[in-house]
Formats: C-alpha cells, sequence, structure tokens
C-alpha cells in the first residue's frame, strides 16, 4: 500500500512568524496520510521537528554537492537543516530559470546522494493541451526527469498541469485521471512492476478543500502538491483530512 501524502509547497511566502501555521496541523497530522511542508530554505531548520507528524521539505536543490555557486543551496545543506524531502523540476523553476530535463535529472541524483527524497514535477502548457500533446509531454519528461534507480521509497512524481497551477482552472477528473494512469503505466514499463506501483503520484494544481475529496478519488492520485492553500492551516487542513479519508 503506498501511503498518500499531502504536501504543501508555500513557494518564496512566508517568515519565521508564519510557522505558527505549522501547530494548527497538528490534529489533522495524526492521520494515516503523510504531511509535508516545504517552506522558503531560510526556515527550513525551524519548521522541521516543530510538529509531530509533519515533514519538511526544499522547494529546490542544486546538482553539486558543494563549490562556488553562490546564492545556491545543496542537497545535504537541506538534508543537515532537517528537511527530507526536496521538490525539483516546478513549471515554475523550468520557466523562470529555464531548467530543463536534464537539470532535473542530475539535481534528482544530487538528492538521493544526500538522503532526500525527490518529488519530480511533470506537466503540460495550456498550448500543448490543446494540441493534444499532453501524453507527449509528460512522457519526454518523465524519461528526461526521473534518473534510473528510482525506488518507491526516493522518488515521488507530482503532475501539475501547467496552466492550472494558481488560475483557479482545474482539469476534469478523467483528465487527471488519464495521465495519472499513464504515469502509473510508465514507471511500471521502465522500472518494474513492483517499483512502479510503490511511487507515489500527486496531483497539483489549483488543488482547495471544495474540490480535493474529488480529486483523491481519482484513480491513481495518491495525494497532492498544493500551493497557495498551503499557507493557511484553514486552507490546507481540510484537505489534508479529505486525504486522511480518501479510498
Amino acid at each position: 500500500m503506498r501511503t498518500k501524502l499531502a504536501a504543501g509547497n508555500w513557494k518564496m511566502n512566508g517568515s519565521r512568524a508564519a510557522l505558527t501555521e505549522l501547530d494548527a496541523l497538528a490534529e489533522p497530522a495524526k492521520g494515516p496520510c503523510e504531511v509535508l511542508i516545504c517552506p522558503p530554505a531560510t526556515l527550513i531548520s525551524e519548521a522541521a521537528g516543530r510538529v509531530e507528524g509533519v515533514a519538511v521539505g526544499g522547494q529546490d536543490c542544486h546538482s553539486e554537492a558543494s563549490g562556488a555557486h553562490t546564492g545556491d543551496v545543496a542537497a545535504a545543506m537541506l538534508a543537515d537543516a532537517g528537511a527530507s524531502y526536496v521538490i525539483l523540476g516546478h513549471s515554475e523553476r523550468r520557466a523562470d530559470h529555464d531548467e530543463h530535463d536534464e537539470d532535473v535529472r542530475t539535481k534528482t541524483l544530487a538528492a538521493w546522494d544526500a538522503g532526500l527524497k525527490a518529488i519530480v514535477c511533470v506537466g503540460e502548457t495550456l498550448d500543448e493541451r490543446e494540441a493534444n500533446n499532453t501524453l507527449d509531454i509528460i512522457g519526454g519528461q518523465l524519461a528526461g526527469s526521473i534518473p534510473d534507480g528510482a525506488t518507491g521509497h526516493s522518488l515521488v512524481v507530482a503532475y501539475e498541469p501547467v496552466w492550472a497551477i494558481g488560475t483557479g482552472k482545474v482539469p476534469t477528473t478523467d483528465q487527471i485521471g488519464e495521465v495519472h494512469d499513464f504515469i502509473r503505466a510508465r514507471l511500471e514499463r521502465r522500472f518494474g512492476e513492483g517499483v512502479g506501483r510503490s511511487v507515489r503520484i500527486l496531483y497539483g494544481g489549483s488543488v482547495k478543500a471544495k474540490n480535493a475529496a474529488e480529486i483523491f478519488a481519482v484513480s491513481n492520485v495518491d495525494g497532492a502538491l498544493v500551493g497557495g492553500a498551503s499557507l493557511k492551516a484553514e486552507d490546507f487542513g481540510p484537505i489534508i483530512e479529505a486525504l486522511n479519508v480518501a479510498e
């Protein structure tokens, strides 16, 4: 059985005062699903271990273990600060920092070397969706971004349609299911049935309390990677609770 995962990506938001939001997640974090918050790197050390049942992760890492890379953070530094996960290949990194699949792949290797679990993001733009190229795009990103040697412990895949992130637009449940089933099949084909079935696949893109239960009922949706709705416990808590009762 795959342990469901509710992951919150705070992006470039939050201060030390915002960490009180984690305290309010203590009750929903007692449920069967895993809860993860990925705050800015400046908050990782204070967030780690603050609330029982709430894991902490980074939002990116460099592919090198150390060196002359001003402003970057190594995977081992995240682990040293208390992180257990790191988000890699988010569409905002791919677009704003011109990251390509090969960059994501080398960062994933660095994360694994540091003992971090990698949440590798894939997703299509609106133009790609309207051109009916979604599965080709996702397939290429999976092949290029995920290194050999993945396991259900080291890898999480997050499907985030770029056109749905922060827009309020959400794919239909049939569209979500089609992509998640496709990702599962590709993972099984490449890594074998055992590993392919053990990797968790998250959905991300305008997940809210009001649509969470419907999304979590979709085939091969093992949780969510949540952006804006993870900043406040009053918004993220109900999403966690919906996942706790999802079958």
